[in-house]
């Protein structure tokens, strides 16, 4: 009896309300339908690429734990726009948050059908917070950390950057890539925590300030056009300090883009001058061809291959070994290399490492330029650190071997890092070479070019070095760069100094001249007078000895 009763009312409906009923019917079966397709859609946020996903990166310390690099909770927003109902309303509400957003190229992008689209990257909490409440379809929260240095530029070219997705771009951070695995986040909730152990680098950020501090007055008062600082332990080949300036930050990674920001210790190649005497030095004694007694007629220019080698403010006469070496004599450094001969000099220097790229954690590093064709004036001119480039760092290795005890260790920037699988040569020079190398380092800081390192009670022992830049091809009378390598206590040596200076001047209170002594050393002894203290040689230590 119902049906009919009810066919007859519906029949008595006036034909405007039934079909308004049918469309509300059709309208609540459209949306149904939607729902179901949304559920059903296979465009979510995980289309995103799961490597744009960010996960968890582990601190950074250095070697007494300070916080170099940390990752804090952050979120970015990011939109479905295929799922957007009202676009006028979520591009009203999102530029409402975000004040720098462009309304018309949101709204380009709510309407574009694509499944994704990113919205603002790394917000902090609070404006994930007012995002959420305006509740809009369509648009979404991701949980996605972000990458901080507290210690802004401190150590950048050690540390690197990381992209907008987290990923290393230099530095130990893009070795971390490499070679840890990463930890996805255990939960996206508030206050969730990587379960990752800190790298420990060998990094001692209190020398690292100090050094990069020296180096800025440095470039201020010599007018420099750059500068670079290494301090480096001889007995394991930790690197405690490495500073390259200009710096940048890396919370700001696009800046260590510009081309005067690269790490001048480990990508930059120079010819490193009379710092390659102390290893022509070495062979020569080493081959018993030479001895501390041998002597030199440095009195006028050397011929060789109708090229005139001459000293440098020369003494113009006969020169012991150890005078040749202080006075830094360039006619001594290549008659012992032609009597050595080619063959065995490029062995030695390749025994050294001075012929392959230093490969360290920091993968941005420079192979050296190597003379293709070795001649005898190259020969003698290398024996004097020119026509060979090497990375300031790849010098340090060899002069550290000289002075070590005769160990090749390639240098790392961990702390506690096996030695074993980094030492790359034993005895590379007999323990008589090894002593009458510190020897002469020592002899140099007291009565050569190196005087002005002199940090007595500490007994400090040295090598200057200087040499003319290429510009277009030749060599430029106007433009040097400095080097200074200090080594500390010589007697039983412990850490490397290495001070760059990129294009001194000459000042009044330097008579004019520019050259390593002026400069490079006394900024050197500055830093070795700040930092030896720091680490635990200082002067009543060493008088106990």
């Amino acid at each position: 009896m119902a049906q009919p009763l009810f066919t007859l009312a519906f029949e008595r409906t006036p034909a405007r309300i039934r079909l308004a009923a049918i469309g509300f019917i059709g309208l609540f079966a459209a949306l149904a339908m939607r729902l179901v397709a949304f559920g059903l859609d296979p465009a979510e946020p995980r289309a995103a690429s799961p490597d744009l996903i960010q996960r968890a990166r582990p601190d950074i310390v250095d070697r007494n734990g300070v916080l170099l690099a940390k990752e804090l909770k952050a979120f970015s927003v990011y939109a479905e726009p295929r799922r957007i109902i009202d676009v006028d309303e979520a591009v009203e509400g999102l530029v409402e948050v975000f004040g720098d957003l462009d309304p018309h190229d949101l709204r380009r992008k709510f309407t574009s059908g694509s499944g994704f689209a990113w919205i603002k990257r790394s917000i902090p909490p609070s404006m994930a917070d007012r995002v959420w409440s305006l509740g809009l379809a369509g648009i979404h929260l991701r949980h996605e950390p972000t990458r901080v240095y507290p210690n802004g530029a401190a150590a950048a070219h050690v540390l690197g950057a990381v992209d907008i997705d987290n990923r290393g771009l230099a530095g130990i951070e893009k070795w971390i890539d490499a070679t840890m695995a990463m930890h996805e986040p255990t939960s996206v909730r508030a206050g969730a925590e990587p379960d990752a152990q800190p790298v420990r680098l060998s990094i001692d950020l209190r020398i690292q300030h100090l050094y990069a501090e020296r180096l800025r007055l440095a470039v201020e008062t010599y007018g420099a056009i750059a500068a670079a600082g290494l301090v480096l332990d001889v007995t394991n080949g930790e690197v405690i300090a490495l500073v390259s300036l200009p710096d940048f930050d890396p919370n700001e990674p696009g800046l260590a883009l510009q081309s005067d920001r690269i790490n001048r210790m480990q990508v930059g190649r120079y010819e490193m001058g009379s710092i390659y005497k102390a290893l022509t030095t070495a062979l020569a004694l080493e081959t018993g061809l030479f001895t501390l007694g041998s002597t030199f007629d440095v009195s006028r220019p050397l011929a060789v291959g109708g090229a005139a080698i001459d000293d440098f403010r020369g003494k113009k006469r006969v020169l012991t070994l150890p005078e040749s070496f202080i006075y830094s004599s360039n006619i001594a450094m290549s008659r012992m290399a032609l009597t050595i001969g080619a063959k065995r000099l490029r062995s030695f220097l390749m025994t050294l490492g001075q012929f392959d790229k230093v490969r360290t954690e920091l993968a941005e590093s420079s192979a050296p330029i190597v003379p293709s064709r070795w001649s005898d004036v190259t020969t003698a001119t290398v024996a004097f650190g020119h026509g060979i480039a090497v990375t300031p760092l790849q010098s340090a290795m060899a002069v550290a071997a000289l002075v070590n005890g005769g160990d090749l260790i390639t240098p790392t920037f961990l702390a506690d890092h096996g030695l074993e699988a980094r030492l790359r040569a034993r005895d590379v020079i007999k323990p008589a070479t090894v002593k009458a190398i510190r020897d002469l380092m020592r002899l140099n800081v007291e009565a050569g070019s190196a005087r002005r390192a002199a940090l007595d009670p500490i007994r400090i022992g040295g090598k200057t070095g200087t040499s003319e830049k290429v510009v277009r091809g030749i060599y430029s009378k106007d433009k040097v760069m400095t080097f200074f390598v200090g080594v500390a206590p010589i007697d039983a040596p412990r850490y490397l100094f290495l001070t760059i200076l990129d294009e001194p001047r000459g000042l009044p209170e330097t008579f004019g001249f520019r050259t390593s002594g002026w400069n490079a050393v006394p900024v050197t002894r500055q830093v070795m007078g700040e930092i030896l203290p720091l680490l635990g040689i200082r002067p009543e230590t060493v008088i106990a000895q």
